[in-house]
């Protein structure tokens, strides 16, 4: 155990409690005042309803945690976005749960909601996962409505989705638990079952003051869209219940007798603990620009410390192996950054996708997909070599044989973002625009088209260029200043933070989290049979 070794694990167990600090007040919602509030008229929180749902001792993964972070200030902030979604057990039964946080908004829809309620959807979709809706919304948040409303992935989008689930034989069951409004009436019902809480839950597509003014009609809340009426009078929901508590157990009862799905069949043994699990967090450095072996990563994180490299000779900018993560057999596309020797010579930067290693990994993704292996993508990549030596070899080509295997692939793909994820890079390695079935990232993550330093310095360039164009000149401070701005405002835009808030990543885990996340996410992608691999016309 080195000091460099002690220094990066220092370094990270400090970032990890920044996160864990963060995590802890997100998962307040509205805070402590609102969350009385809801239990003074006898109703669950939304985690409290998820906890009391889920099976006892097994452990929900939650998406989205940081979503709408540091966002929406102007109206208050919408902590989580307003809504809660993890993959979780029920009854034994692996299923996806949204539960609309009723604390923060009232549930009000802002437009990271929306969007998140649909990456809760997908990720059903995606894995022919059952569905339970818990809503407690007052429906769109009518300052943003231009920003939620009309457009092809807004709020209408998500009842699109019902009928789609609907139609796929995807199990979606509903509980209304406090108010569901307007557009929003559609989604319980929608699905195959709706129940509502007697009392506390009502549902209609316009409420008391909304009828009174349209057409004059005084009515209470209540005898217009209350349990009792939608029961017994309506039909539109299927069961009242007393309380929250008497709601989730039918819940449970209804998961307790699904039947079974056809499965992948992916390749499961007994799980092995991995070589000094502990000891992942000192494998990143401190300095993002110092070299290391991604395989000390590996061998932390997959059973045993054991895997078998694939061209280890060959390529070696991108390592790939075959393993198992928790018993799951995987194919990890791992981005070495130490500095590689070729066999010809040439010295290869750690980091960066040459035309070998794109070959490889292409070649590799192909065979995982021959043999119905999940992938597992650990990215720290700069991107594809430039320079004339590069092109003259045809690194775009092999570029686009890695990307058209990799975007074509039908086995499951998982995304772990463990430090730089820049330009093509992030695409080639499965970002977010690949569609992983989850991706996720470490504090020492870094999301954007080129690194801070870089960007800086070309977008200081263009701004200078501007202002000389303009007949302006700065000095060499102000110039300093202007640098020091534009650095400042693009690091806050390569922050982990900034990408979870935004969704373009499902959140920001401790590493020594990253085997429960891949291992939930298989089990998940193991209930929706593997389509036919049909990588399409690749360049040779």
């Amino acid at each position: 155990m080195n000091i460099e070794f002690n220094k990066n694990e220092d370094h990270l167990k400090q970032l990890i409690y920044q996160l864990e600090k963060k995590e802890e007040k997100t998962k307040l919602g509205g805070g402590e005042k609102k969350i009385a509030k809801q239990h003074e008229k006898g109703k669950l929180t939304a985690r409290e309803r998820i906890s009391y749902l889920v099976d006892e001792g097994s452990e929900p993964l939650e998406i989205g945690l940081l979503a709408g972070n540091d966002m929406y200030a102007e109206v208050g902030g919408c902590p989580s976005g307003g809504v809660v979604t993890v993959i979780g057990m029920v009854q034994g039964r692996t299923c996806v749960i949204v539960a609309n946080d009723a604390t923060v908004k009232a549930g009000a829809w802002f437009p990271i909601t929306a969007k998140k309620n649909m990456r809760a959807q997908e990720v059903a979709m995606e894995n022919r996962l059952p569905i339970i809706y818990l809503v407690d919304s007052a429906g769109v948040f009518l300052p943003m409505q231009n920003e939620i409303f009309p457009d092809k992935e807004h709020f209408g989008r998500q009842f699109r989705n019902n009928a789609k689930m609907s139609a796929m034989g995807i199990v979606q069951i509903a509980a209304i638990m406090g108010s569901c409004v307007a557009g929003g009436a559609y989604l319980p019902i929608m699905s195959d079952e709706a129940m509502i809480v007697d009392k506390t839950g009502s549902i209609f597509l316009a409420g008391s003051y909304l009828v009174k003014a349209a057409i004059g009609e005084s009515i209470d809340n209540e005898a217009l869209g209350g349990a009792t009426t939608h029961c017994e009078i309506s039909g539109v929901t299927d069961n009242k219940f007393d309380n929250d508590e008497a709601c989730l157990d039918y819940i449970k009862s209804i998961f307790d007798k699904i039947g079974d799905d056809e499965k992948a069949g992916f390749s499961r043994v007994e799980a092995v603990e991995p070589e000094k699990p502990e000891d992942i967090l000192g494998t990143v450095p401190k300095d993002r620009t110092t070299p290391y072996d991604v395989k000390d990563v590996i061998k932390h994180l997959v059973d045993g410390g054991e895997y078998d490299e694939y061209k280890g000779l060959y390529g070696k900018t991108i390592v790939c192996a075959y393993a198992r993560i928790d018993g799951w057999a995987v194919g990890i596309v791992a981005n070495q950054r130490k500095v590689v020797k070729s066999k010809q010579g040439e010295m290869q930067m750690g980091g960066v996708i040459y035309s070998d290693s794109a070959d490889k990994a292409a070649r590799f993704i192909m065979n995982c997909n021959q043999r119905k292996i999940p992938l597992v993508f650990l990215q720290d990549v700069s991107g594809f070599m430039v320079g004339s030596k590069a092109e003259h070899g045809g690194i775009i080509k092999d570029g686009a044989k890695m990307v058209n295997a990799m975007a074509n692939s039908t086995v499951p793909k998982f995304t772990i973002v463990m430090g730089n994820s820049y330009g093509a890079g992030n695409y080639a390695m499965c970002g977010k625009a690949y569609d992983p079935r989850l991706i996720y990232a470490w504090p020492t993550s870094q999301i954007a088209v080129m690194s801070g330093a870089s960007a800086a310095k070309t977008l200081l360039q263009i701004k200078v260029a501007t202002l000389k164009a303009q007949g302006k000149e700065i000095t060499p401070e102000e110039e300093e200043t202007l640098l020091k701005e534009i650095t400042d405002k693009y690091n806050e835009e390569l922050s982990p933070y900034y990408a979870a808030s935004r969704l373009w990543v499902d959140g920001i885990i401790d590493p020594r989290e990253t085997r429960r996340v891949i291992s939930t996410g298989i089990d998940a992608a193991n209930h929706a049979p593997v389509e036919k691999f049909n990588v399409g016309v690749i360049q040779t």
